[in-house]
Parts: C-alpha cells; sequence; structure tokens
C-alpha cells in the first residue's frame, strides 16, 4: 500500500482545488446503475440495491476469501438503514472505478480522524477521486471493517434509510421526521400507514444523497454485535460453494504452464512436438519466461507439459544457496541504511555503556509461500474486442489495469469478474499475481475461447511470491534497572515493503534503519505483512533483554507501557488469563508476547515443550485481543483462532529454501504445514474498548512465533533466532 498511500496524498492533498465538488457524480452515478442493477431493482447512494421484491443487495468491494467480510459489510450496512436482515444479500461489487473503494481511500489517510462537517462533502468528493485514480478496490491490511464498514457501509446505510424516509414522506405529504424505518418497513406513527422499502426503492432512488445522515448510537444497535450465520457458510457446508476453480464456460479449453525453474530466467528454446502430438492438445505457446500447454482438460495439458524439456538461459546475479542468501544479508546489515525510526541519541547511550550492560543478536526469517488450498487459478477470454478475467482477485481494479498494460486494449475493452477464492492471504494482488502475465497472452492466442490456467502445486510452490526473507541485527543497553536505555536495530526489508517498525515500549534512545534487500526470487505481501517478522525480531529481543536483567519477561513488559494504555491492558488481560507465574508440568515454559498491526493490540501467552523425538509441541495459547469493536463475535473468534494456527504453522516448520538459485520445495510434502492433529488449546479474549475499529485478519498472527520461542527458551534455555524453530532446535540441540 506504500505507493499507493503515498499518491492518495498527493490526491488528496490537490483534489479540492483540481474537482469541483459532485461534478462527478452524475455520469459514475448513471454508470453504476447500470451495472448493477437489474429488473425492478434500484441503486441507492451507490451501494445498496432494493428490489421490488424487497431483496436488499449491499456491494462490497471486497473478495470473500474466507474472513467472512460480505456478511460483516453487510451487518453494517442494514444496521444503519433498518433492513430486515432476512432479505439482506450481497454482491462482490464490480471491478470498475464506478466502485472504486472511496472508503478505503479516506480510512487509510484519515485514520479515523473527523472531518468537520463542513468539509464532509470536500473530502469525500477528493478520496472518491483519488480511489478512482488509482484504481483502489483492494482487500487486504485488515481493512474491510476498520474502513470500507465504518467509513462507508455504515453511512451508506443511513444515508439510504434517509432516502426512504424522504420518499414515503413526500409521498404521504408529512415531515420526515415524524417518520420510522425498522425492519424493512417505513412507517408513520400517527396515522399507521406504511410501505416496504421495495414500494418506496424507485422513488428514493431519485433523490439526493443525504451528506451528513445520522448514524446509530451503539446501544441502538439490533444487527451489529450479534452472530448470524454468515452468508458463505451453508454453501461451503454443503458443498455448493463455487470457487474460481470451479468455473465452467461453454467453449472452454484448459492451460497448463511451466516457468523457468530459477526466477527471471528466459525461455531460449523448446521443441513443441512431444506435447503437440498427445491426446487433447489444441496448442503448444512459448512465453517470455516459460512454455504453455493448452487442453481440452487440465489434466491433458499438464500431462503433455511434461513432456517437454525447455531451455532457459540465466539472467542476472543469483542467490544460489541459503549459505548465500545469509551471507548476503550480513553484507547488507552492515550498510548504513535509511532512518526509520530516531528519538534520543541511540549510538551515543551505547558508546559510553559497559560491554557488560550491552545486548546484541542477529535474527532471520526465510522465505514462507502462502500455500492456500485452492489452487492458483484463473480464466480469460478475448471475444469481440474484450478481454474478460474471471479470478479471485484481492485487488480488481489493480489486476483490471495490469490487463490494460498487457493487452494493449482500453480500460473499456476490459472486464474483471471477480469470484471467491479458497485462500490467499497475499498471493492474489498485484504485482503478486504474476500469474496474469502469463494468461493474457494465452487468451489472446486462444480467442474467441475462454481459457482457465490452473498453476499445478509444483509450479505454484516454485513460482510463488514468497513472504521475503530478512535478517535484522539489534544492539541494547540496560540501565541500572535492567530496563533498556537504548536501542540501536538495522533491518533488512523488501524494497516496497518497508513498514512495522515502531518499538510499542518506553525506551528513551532508539534508532532504527531500514535497509532495502531483494534477490532474484520473486516476493510479495504474505498475511500481516512485514509485521511478521518485526514482531518476531521486537519481542524476542525483549524476551533476551529481560533474561540478562534477571527479570519476569512479563513484569519487564509492563514496566515499559503506559499505566492505563490500551497495550499494557491487553498484556495483563493475557498474563492474568493464563494463569502467568503458576507452575508448569517439568519442561513446559510460557512466553509471552505483545504487538500492534491495523489499529488492533494482541498479546499471546503460549505454553509449549519438547516432544519425546526433541520436536516443539504446542500445548495452549491464550490471546487477548483489543481491536476497539465487534461486528460478527463469531467471525470475530474465527479470525484470531485462525491467524493463530497460521502463526504456529510459518513458526514452527515452514520454509522456502534455496539450491542452485532453485526453488526447492515442490508441494506439501516438504512444505509442512499445521494440521488438526497439532492444533492446540486456544482461548481469546476480547477487550471492550472505545478506541477506533481495529483490523482482525491479520493482527492475531505476529506475536505467535515470538510468544512461541520464548515459551521454549522458558521450558529449555534454548534462545531461538531463527525460523522456522524446528530447524532452529536441531541446530541448537
Amino acid at each position: 500500500m506504500r505507493r499507493r498511500t503515498f499518491l492518495l496524498g498527493a490526491v488528496a492533498t490537490a483534489g479540492g482545488v483540481m474537482i469541483g465538488y459532485r461534478s462527478w457524480s452524475g455520469s459514475f452515478e448513471r454508470a453504476a446503475r447500470s451495472q448493477v442493477e437489474g429488473p425492478g431493482e434500484h441503486l441507492l447512494a451507490g451501494w445498496i440495491k432494493i428490489g421490488a421484491d424487497d431483496i436488499v443487495t449491499v456491494q462490497v468491494p471486497h473478495i470473500d476469501m474466507g474472513q467472512g467480510v460480505h456478511t460483516a459489510l453487510a451487518m453494517m450496512a442494514a444496521e444503519e438503514l433498518d433492513a430486515d436482515w432476512s432479505k439482506v444479500r450481497t454482491e462482490r461489487a464490480p471491478g470498475e472505478k464506478t466502485f472504486a473503494n472511496r472508503f478505503l481511500a479516506r480510512g487509510w489517510i484519515m485514520q479515523n480522524r473527523a472531518v468537520p462537517a463542513f468539509a464532509d462533502g470536500i473530502t469525500d468528493m477528493v478520496f472518491t477521486e483519488a480511489a478512482r485514480f488509482i484504481d483502489l478496490q483492494i482487500t487486504g491490511g485488515s481493512t474491510a471493517v476498520r474502513f470500507t464498514g465504518r467509513a462507508g457501509m455504515r453511512i451508506v446505510g443511513a444515508a439510504a434509510r434517509g432516502m426512504l424516509v424522504e420518499a414515503a414522506a413526500r409521498r404521504w405529504n408529512v415531515p420526515g421526521v415524524r417518520l420510522a424505518a425498522r425492519d424493512g418497513v417505513v412507517t408513520d406513527p400517527a396515522t399507521g400507514r406504511s410501505a416496504r422499502f421495495g414500494e418506496l426503492a424507485e422513488e428514493a432512488a431519485q433523490l439526493s444523497v443525504p451528506a451528513n445522515p445520522r448514524l446509530k448510537e451503539p446501544r441502538e444497535w439490533r444487527i451489529v454485535g450479534t452472530s448470524p450465520t454468515r452468508f458463505d457458510i451453508p454453501a461451503k457446508t454443503d458443498g455448493s460453494f463455487a470457487y474460481g476453480i470451479d468455473l465452467a464456460l461453454p467453449g472452454m479449453v484448459h492451460a497448463a504452464i511451466r516457468v523457468a525453474p530459477v526466477h527471471g530466467e528466459r525461455l531460449l528454446r523448446v521443441d513443441t512436438g512431444p506435447a503437440e502430438a498427445m491426446t487433447g492438445v489444441e496448442r503448444v505457446l512459448p512465453l517470455d519466461h516459460g512454455v504453455a500447454v493448452v487442453a481440452k482438460s487440465w489434466w491433458q495439458a499438464n500431462e503433455a507439459m511434461l513432456a517437454l524439456e525447455p531451455e532457459f538461459s540465466t539472467e542476472g546475479q543469483m542467490v544460489l544457496s541459503q549459505a548465500d542468501l545469509e551471507q548476503r544479508q550480513d553484507q547488507a546489515l552492515g550498510s548504513e541504511g535509511s532512518s526509520a525510526h530516531a528519538q534520543g541519541d541511540a549510538d551515543a547511550a551505547l558508546e559510553t555503556a559497559s560491554a557488560e550492560r550491552i545486548v546484541e543478536a542477529v535474527y532471520r526469517v526465510p522465505y514462507l509461500h502462502h500455500a492456500a488450498m485452492e489452487p492458483i487459478n484463473a480464466t480469460a477470454q478475448f471475444a469481440d474486442g474484450v478481454l474478460t478475467l474471471w479470478a479471485g482477485e484481492q485487488d480488481a481494479l489493480g489486476a483490471k489495469a495490469l490487463l490494460v498494460e498487457l493487452s494493449g486494449l482500453g480500460a473499456d475493452n476490459v472486464i474483471v469478474r471477480g469470484l471467491p477464492a479458497g485462500g490467499s492471504f497475499g498471493r492474489r494482488i498485484a504485482p503478486s499475481a504474476d500469474y496474469l502475465r502469463r494468461l493474457v497472452p494465452i487468451a489472446l492466442a486462444m480467442s474467441p475461447r475462454p481459457v482457465k490456467l490452473i498453476l499445478s502445486r509444483e509450479e505454484e510452490f516454485t513460482h510463488g511470491a514468497y513472504r521475503p526473507a530478512l535478517a535484522t541485527r539489534v544492539r541494547a543497553a540496560l540501565g541500572e534497572n535492567g530496563l533498556p536505555t537504548a536501542w540501536s536495530q538495522r533491518f533488512l526489508a523488501a524494497p516496497t515493503r518497508n513498514e512495522a517498525f515502531v518499538l510499542p515500549y518506553a525506551i528513551e534512545n532508539q534508532s532504527l534503519r531500514s535497509i532495502d534487500f531483494a534477490t532474484h526470487v520473486h516476493t510479495g505481501t504474505w498475511r500481516a505483512v512485514a509485521h511478521t517478522q518485526h514482531a518476531f525480531w521486537t519481542e524476542s529481543f525483549v524476551d533476551e533483554l529481560a533474561h540478562a536483567a534477571d527479570r519476569d519477561p512479563f513484569v519487564y513488559r509492563r514496566d515499559m507501557l503506559p499505566e492505563g494504555s490500551r497495550q499494557r491492558r491487553v498484556l495483563e488481560t493475557a498474563a492474568e488469563r493464563a494463569s502467568w507465574g503458576t507452575p508448569l508440568p517439568a519442561g513446559t515454559g510460557r512466553g509471552i508476547a505483545l504487538h500492534e498491526c491495523y489499529g488492533t493490540w494482541v498479546a499471546e501467552v503460549i505454553e509449549a515443550s519438547l516432544g519425546e523425538d526433541g520436536g516443539p509441541r504446542v500445548h495452549r495459547v491464550v490471546a487477548a485481543v483489543d481491536c476497539g469493536g465487534l461486528v460478527h463475535p463469531d467471525t470475530a473468534l474465527q479470525q484470531v483462532e485462525g491467524g493463530i494456527i497460521m502463526g504456529l504453522s510459518a513458526a514452527l516448520r515452514e520454509k522456502i529454501t534455496l539450491e542452485d538459485g532453485r526453488i526447492v520445495q515442490t508441494n506439501f510434502h516438504d512444505y509442512d504445514v499445521f494440521k488438526l492433529e497439532d492444533t492446540p488449546k486456544i482461548e481469546v479474549h476480547f477487550l471492550e474498548s472505545d478506541a477506533p475499529w481495529g483490523g482482525l485478519g491479520e493482527p492475531a498472527l505476529p506475536p505467535v512465533a515470538p510468544a512461541l520461542a520464548n515459551a521454549l527458551f522458558a521450558a529449555t534455555g534454548r534462545r531461538i533466532r531463527r525460523l522456522p524453530i524446528a530447524d532452529a532446535l536441531a541446530e541448537t540441540a
């Protein structure tokens, strides 16, 4: 988001001068209606469609990849609309500029800061234009509820309610203030007259959208804060839920690809004859970095692909092995880098501290694969001059912009139809979605037939968009009371993912310097992005400082946090609920970690030991979470539990490694993910808070690795400074 955040700020700064208020509205509103309205349906406030049958359909500018966001956002809209929940539905908003996510744009820049009422209209206009300018329709950064919901769906729902009430008031020639809306009906208490939303929608759609509609107080909520059945669960339970891989179109053919084994290599030559001679094969297409086979079925395409022996050329300097990677990391950590955060004079404090009061360490994290359950797939068709994509993209407008670039077509001739995804965690978002670059030339070549591209597991594992492999070097000086007086850190960062570096603790002198680091390996966003490594680095090192000071790790952290603060409260709650300080069975230890990301504070306590085989065993995880507020408590619990399980999987065993410049891991047999039998007891405690709402899809993941590493140190006395933990333990055995 860093580049888009910059562009948002630039457009937001200039927008008020460049564009007159609501000068854009007419054409965009007409386009929006033409894109989503069906017979008897009317779009209100740009995002809520109401049919003559009273069905309310909320347009959601986010992908469903299992996080329950469609249900949560519909609840927020329906709450303010006063809709009958049994008649509420959702649709994925079209991947068009008319549905660019201005709520996300506004929320990301304003960070829940209030805008004076007189400026609200112009502010909304500016961020609308900004979102359209940068093609903003992203799912990521745990932004859906805290930005799209709070800054968007609540307001849109309230505005639509106001329009329906005003329509009834005009119909009955009475003051709107005396009317009430509830459960999809507008009533006049004075006369007993009533009208259903479906009866009023056509008239309401002709009215102006209220600029500042009244929002309900939390005490008035009847839908938000409850846990109705999620829209997606029944179909996922009975197997009828349709993912992208389930898509079937008339005349569709299937494509398999093989890309150069070393990332960045180009195709030199390939003898297409062996594949072309096989049953069902329709075409073999050389690509810049690989080769594609198109056949009547994907199985035929992939079998034919295995018959090919393409030759590739090496371009640029490669990192050949893990040892080579770590050597380059160490060299990079010796460079100056750029300041990410500075406070006081950390260098001077370290220079004047005695050697015995200095603690230092180097930590490393590996490349991580997304390992989603649904194989990566996308379907495209070029027919009648129009390129259409069907895919579970996290960034529909970004995908459309990429397709415009790759195809040379105009934006009006590219259509993106968003589908649900069976997991993603950052893989299906530009520029991570490199598979689209392979698909476009295939679709153009096979016109007018639609082509479904599916990556084999082997292709997907060896050509992912991995969480970067990075490292940090940290030094700290301890004062007479054992607390740190100085913290100096240099950390490697992916060039476009430099974030999550501010320490939560009160340390007088701080110096954090960021050093761009990249190799030939294709990297991208991964769940919680840079927070995953920064939480491991920071919370592991704080534990080392507590040990050096001979202090309890929980008390040590607490003493560096402001009394009454959110972070101190979640830390204390996690410790209390985990019975911190009480005896454990011999060989079992407790570890604690605290981290904030995307507006949510999470503290976790983990109990762990080593099994008879010497491998780590996790027995219990206790999490305290302050996200400000909950829309759907059951889904919130699921998101935290899911983040913890994914965090445990990554921390314990997951890794992508290199040999001769190639990715070693090729499938789940050598990329070891958490299984049901591994799952420990998980307890989650949500704290009530009046803080601005934070995200929930990612914040529970980052504290897992340090809490587990700290627990194993408490159990074994062996300090873990690299992930995955299973490898680190084997090295120190």
